[in-house]
């Protein structure tokens, strides 16, 4: 028997709607799964990049190694260089310390226009000597500034840092500590090495000469490298760069007057 034809019509109406209605709820299943599948993806962006940022604050930034403590207005101040290993372990070529030949040398260091005579111990601290004789032979340090000087109670100029903020060295860095005084008193004229806080295999290419005699207190790792001593020129040194003091009236600071080892020879 044939079906009415308003019937038929409206079955037809009842099958589009359904067919509509089911197409609806399929498309808003599937943009719910995309937006979970995205909303799944972002976090894990956001954990990774968490973790990431994590790492490198814990680690300090590919290529930013420690900076020179800032000026202060202390005496307790003292000689830093930027780590370069872990403490208690050399990193990188360090010269052997045979170089010294546990002998004497002798040689001219000029800052400016200033010839500063010196004296290295190769007996007391061959390590410390000998990788400063490979430095100077190879011309490391022609050029090089003296980035720092200390006014406040405790007097130092600290030269060698190839970058000139306090941050540089030759590529190694070594330990350890040699002929460090027993009493932490450097008296005017001392040559010895800067080195990281608690660290004494962290000494590269960075060291300071004592123009005026200064007590300079032991951390954890030790007091300071003495190489030697300057043995002429250091009235001069003080009375064309020292005595100008160091920039904006701080004591702790790049020098007022600019200061660069112009030669450095060694025999």
């Amino acid at each position: 028997m044939a079906q009415n034809p308003k019937q038929d019509r409206e079955a037809r109406a009842r099958v589009r709607s359904y067919q509509a209605r089911r197409t609806v709820n399929q498309n808003q299943q599937k943009r719910r799964k995309r937006d979970n599948i995205i909303a799944g993806s972002a976090l894990v962006v956001v954990l990774v990049l968490a973790v990431g940022a994590q790492l490198l604050f814990f680690n300090g930034g590919p290529g930013t190694p420690a900076a020179t403590p800032k000026p202060s207005a202390t005496p307790t101040t003292v000689p830093t260089a930027t780590p370069t290993a872990a403490a208690g372990a050399n990193s990188g070529d360090v010269p052997p310390s045979t170089l010294a030949e546990g002998r004497t040398w002798t040689g001219t260091l000029t800052l400016n226009d200033v010839p500063l005579g010196f004296e290295l111990d190769g007996a007391t601290a061959p390590q410390g000597v000998s990788s400063t004789i490979s430095l100077i032979q190879k011309g490391f340090y022609s050029g090089v500034s003296c980035h720092r000087l200390t006014t406040g109670g405790f007097f130092v100029l600290q030269c060698g840092d190839p970058t000139g903020d306090g941050t540089g060295g030759p590529g190694y860095s070594y330990g350890p500590i040699e002929n460090a005084p027993a009493d932490d008193v450097y008296p005017a004229g001392t040559l010895a090495m800067a080195r990281a806080g608690g660290n004494a295999s962290s000494m590269g290419s960075q060291f300071f000469i004592v123009y005026d005699d200064t007590t300079i207190p032991a951390d954890a790792a030790g007091g300071y490298t003495v190489l030697g001593k300057i043995t002429s020129g250091l009235d001069e040194l003080k009375a064309k760069i020292t005595d100008a003091g160091v920039v904006d009236g701080a004591t702790d600071g790049a020098p007022v007057v600019p200061t660069t080892i112009t030669s450095v020879t060694v025999q």
